[in-house]
């Protein structure tokens, strides 16, 4: 893939988030030319700062929802792959701005999807929605691609709805069996579970609540629902996949447009309980407080089935439960204890999981 994504022109939304700021790193090292468009970091600290991407990236502050800023971006700067992740993607936050998060993650998805059927340049299109699409019926069952889709809260509703838009845009405008006569770009949709790793400081998600429990306010930690089972995985598990699909449609690799997920190993399938305590041994510090908030409904179980990805695209989950909670960790550690400079840190996290 390094070798592949070598001086590829890339475009990025959603950049200056925890995500996109860790697939930015990973193009950068292949020498990608990347193209960001998201809004400015809403949090302090934050990975992209941190990392220093606004001198490294041709930036773009914008909002998805302004189309013609959208047109005029892909019109200047021609990519030709496109990684969609800006998006509201918060579950509690759309309970208190229901209507700006379906306008982002709905009209923001479609935005980018008519500007990518009207630019020449662009040959390769991976949306990213998450494993909240589906309808949840909290059963052990894993969820396949092919499931029907819903969404109690208007976040998961908002990325459902941006899931069929964006099925709807390949069935119309990036039909496979048109490809190569009436179009030249194939979409995919990538849907992942609870992703973890360093650089994360959003509001309302386990990771970040912990560590500015420990390291801003010196206090405990609340935790909501200690037995509600998620699929974590670290970033880089999930991208490594996003990136490979992406290759493999710029590679005319037709039969790999639609849905794809992208999931941790069964191992990872644990209860928030069970990663708060892990957090706690790791980081050696730290307390936990029960404080069950029933206001705002969560789901309690979900599973992703990642056997398509693994059969047809030949990707894979590489690390353990453990493993992704020491990366983690780890990396926050580095950050406010250990003091070895943080994008050689970050880097050699990144070199370490492609070996």
């Amino acid at each position: 893939m390094k070798n592949f994504y070598k001086n590829k022109k890339v475009l990025i939304t959603g950049h200056t988030g925890f995500k996109g700021s860790w697939l930015t790193q990973v193009l950068l090292n292949w020498e990608a030319e990347v193209v960001g468009v998201s809004l400015a970091p809403n949090t302090e600290p934050n990975l992209f700062e941190i990392l220093g991407l606004k001198a490294k990236i041709k930036n773009y502050f914008s909002d998805i929802r302004n189309l013609e800023a959208m047109k005029k971006i892909f019109i200047d700067e021609k990519p030709e792959i496109v990684f969609h992740l800006a998006a509201q993607p918060i579950v509690r936050l759309s309970y208190d701005d229901p209507l700006g998060t379906l306008s982002t993650n709905i009209m923001g998805t479609a935005n980018i999807l008519e500007v990518c059927k009207e630019a020449t340049s662009v040959k390769s299109v991976v949306i990213i929605t998450t494993d909240k699409v589906y309808e949840n019926k909290e059963w052990h069952y894993a969820y396949r691609e092919n499931d029907p889709l819903g969404g109690h809260d208007p976040y998961s509703s908002s990325k459902a709805a941006a899931d069929i838009v964006t099925n709807s845009y390949i069935q119309s405008f990036f039909n496979p069996e048109d490809f190569g006569t009436k179009h030249n770009a194939l979409v995919a949709i990538a849907r992942a579970g609870n992703v973890i790793g360093g650089g994360d400081w959003a509001e309302y998600r386990l990771i970040p609540d912990v560590i500015k429990a420990i390291y801003h306010t010196d206090t405990h930690v609340e935790i909501r629902n200690p037995e509600a089972v998620r699929p974590w995985q670290h970033v880089l598990e999930p991208l490594s996949g996003y990136l490979m699909l992406a290759e493999e449609l710029y590679n005319k690799k037709k039969e790999l447009s639609g849905a794809w997920n992208f999931g941790p190993n069964n191992d990872s399938f644990v209860s928030v309980r069970v990663l708060a305590e892990g957090a706690k041994e790791i980081l050696g510090k730290g307390e936990y407080k029960i404080n069950p908030d029933t206001t705002k409904h969560e789901a309690n179980l979900l599973k992703l089935d990642i056997n398509k990805a693994i059969a047809v695209l030949g990707w894979k989950p590489l690390l353990s439960f453990k493993e992704t909670l020491d990366l983690t960790f780890n990396w926050y550690k580095n950050y406010y204890e250990n003091g070895e400079d943080i994008v050689e840190y970050t880097n050699k996290q990144i070199n370490s999981f492609l070996k």
